[in-house]
């Protein structure tokens, strides 16, 4: 599938752009420690355009809502995601304002993160900034949204999709109380295991998601880090594994799965199916550096799928 084609998949990602500044270290420090000796590297991220060059690389023709500031990290970011071919009428360069930053900690055998985002061009976002892009949001085949711009932005996309009858995903992170009346707009909530608990006060996974749903969600995936993910609809709950890779670095990871994710919701596929292509490509992505430098393309998911299956 060619990149922008007529026949591409149409995905609009309402989210963030940041740069992330990033500390690899032997091990996590603990609060008050000091920890020596780390690898530091920058690299473009943010979630929403994480999941923007994910999907992008999957094969879709993707528009991005979202802001960065006049610096020079914003002019880095808006280069860097034209390459990538998304279309960014309505991603917004607010000359005044500073981009958004992200500081990052990598540690230990797992390589597992810790993550500080500043206040940015990314907290300016608006519902009148969405509703400007109706006619993307009308054409597309899906909607992705996280919680690193202001909610009323991803309430007036959220109502945009529900009206045009395009389904919307969303990724709650960062983790923070949602209304019934967004969640009730939801076609496939997308938490990792910590998210599902702070929404619902449950530690099983399980029950977070009966809960999600019984909210008004018509599907919950939450994903289980190198454990898969499970996916829980009105019809049941189905687990799905993840497969073994030596992780290089997990930050995208979640990111790389919601873009998959919107990519197949817009090519109709099954939840199940879905799923599981995401989960191979966000298992993928973890084997590389970066953020969206890491996501792969949908040559190298196919690749990886017959190699990790066969």
């Amino acid at each position: 599938m060619s990149k922008n084609s007529s026949s591409s998949p149409r995905v609009v990602v309402v989210g963030s752009a940041n740069t992330d500044l990033v500390l690899s270290c032997p091990q996590l420090p603990q609060p008050g420690e000091t920890m020596l000796g780390g690898i530091f590297r920058e690299a473009l991220g943010g979630k929403g355009a994480n999941q923007a060059v994910a999907a992008a690389r999957a094969g879709a023709h993707v528009t991005l809502i979202g802001a960065v500031g006049g610096d020079a990290y914003g002019r880095r970011q808006r280069a860097g995601l034209k390459m990538e071919g998304l279309a960014l009428r309505h991603f917004l360069t607010l000359p005044e304002i500073n981009s958004g930053i992200a500081l990052i900690l990598l540690g230990g055998k797992d390589r597992q993160n810790l993550i500080g985002v500043a206040r940015s061009a990314n907290d300016l976002v608006t519902p009148a900034q969405v509703r400007s892009a109706e006619p993307a949001i009308g054409r597309a085949g899906a909607v992705v949204a996280q919680l690193e711009v202001p909610l009323a932005a991803v309430q007036a996309a959220a109502v945009l999709a529900r009206r045009h009858g395009v389904p919307f995903i969303l990724n709650p992170a960062p983790a923070r109380p949602l209304p019934l009346s967004l969640l009730r707009l939801v076609d496939c909530l997308v938490p990792n295991e910590h998210e599902a608990g702070m929404l619902t006060g449950k530690k099983d996974p399980e029950a977070a998601a009966r809960a999600l749903l019984a909210a008004g969600c018509r599907a919950v995936i939450v994903t289980l880090g190198s454990k898969g993910a499970l996916l829980a609809t009105p019809t049941g709950i189905l687990k799905l594994a993840a497969p073994k890779v030596r992780p290089v670095d997990t930050v995208g990871a979640g990111d790389c799965l919601c873009g998959w994710l919107a990519v197949g919701a817009a090519e109709k596929l099954p939840w199940p199916e879905n799923l599981e292509r995401a989960i191979a490509a966000a298992s993928l992505s973890v084997t590389a550096n970066g953020a969206q430098e890491s996501m792969p393309s949908r040559a190298a998911v196919m690749k990886f799928r017959s190699g990790s299956s066969g």
